[in-house]
């Protein structure tokens, strides 16, 4: 086995550790770079706000940023997915996560927190361009809801013919996509030639909706990791957690 790693520059290391120390291969080539946005947050909205409802690590990290790590005490907290729930625990701060078994919005909408939320106000704290089924779905259980929107996602600039070259020179057959639109760049990058290379390759996905994605995309060999986190992944390749 040897494993592509796909996170954004600064977001694949304790995956290379625990790679490294099960004596597994592996290349890193970010496919999304992640830079903070200038929507900042009026403090009184922050301070009337119920919830506070983190999309990623990246919403953590760069809400900590804006706020000097100084978030709020009244407020319930949510993470989508255990990773982003371990980022705010780093911060002292413990949130309620969406079920193992299904770490996405879906599984967040599920919880018994959020289905009588009338008249509660709702600050979800992501990137630009996110999906919209959280917002949806709580006002229409009667919750007010707005957007933090903290960092933007950006298409890294890569060769086309030179990356898919390296990866397959390299012997990559197994590749870790923890979003949707990591997995669109992935597909993206790979030339018509090069893509029955990539359909036999083993894809790691982090939830259902990323599954149909990459189903649809016209890929096969297909493992839901149920989770982005370094756990959830390794599971997911047969590793244990060293």
């Amino acid at each position: 086995m040897k494993v592509l790693l796909t996170r954004p520059q600064g977001r694949n290391q304790a995956m290379e550790e625990q790679l490294t120390r099960s004596g597994v291969a592996y290349l890193v080539t970010p496919l999304l770079e992640v830079v903070a946005t200038n929507e900042y947050l009026d403090q009184s909205h922050l301070n009337n706000a119920d919830n506070l409802l983190f999309i990623s690590t990246n919403a953590v990290e760069f809400a900590a940023q804006q706020l000097q790590n100084r978030f709020p005490h009244h407020c319930r907290y949510f993470a989508v997915g255990q990773a982003t729930a371990d980022s705010l625990a780093a911060l002292n701060i413990n949130a309620i996560t969406a079920p193992e078994t299904n770490q996405d919005s879906e599984g967040l909408l599920s919880l018994p927190q959020l289905q009588n939320v009338q008249k509660q106000t709702f600050i979800i704290v992501r990137g630009v361009g996110g999906r919209e089924t959280l917002a949806e779905q709580l006002i229409a259980r009667g919750a007010a809801v707005s957007y933090w929107q903290v960092y933007q996602r950006v298409t890294p600039t890569l060769n086309r013919s030179t990356i898919c070259e390296q990866w397959q020179s390299f012997g990559i057959d197994t590749i870790v996509v923890t979003s949707g639109e990591i997995l669109s760049n992935l597909v993206g990058l790979v030339s018509k030639e090069s893509f029955a290379w990539l359909r036999s390759c083993h894809i790691i996905v982090p939830s259902n909706r990323v599954e149909i994605q990459a189903k649809a995309m016209g890929l096969s060999h297909i493992t839901n990791a149920n989770g982005a986190n370094t756990q959830a992944t390794l599971t997911s390749l047969g590793i244990n957690l060293l």
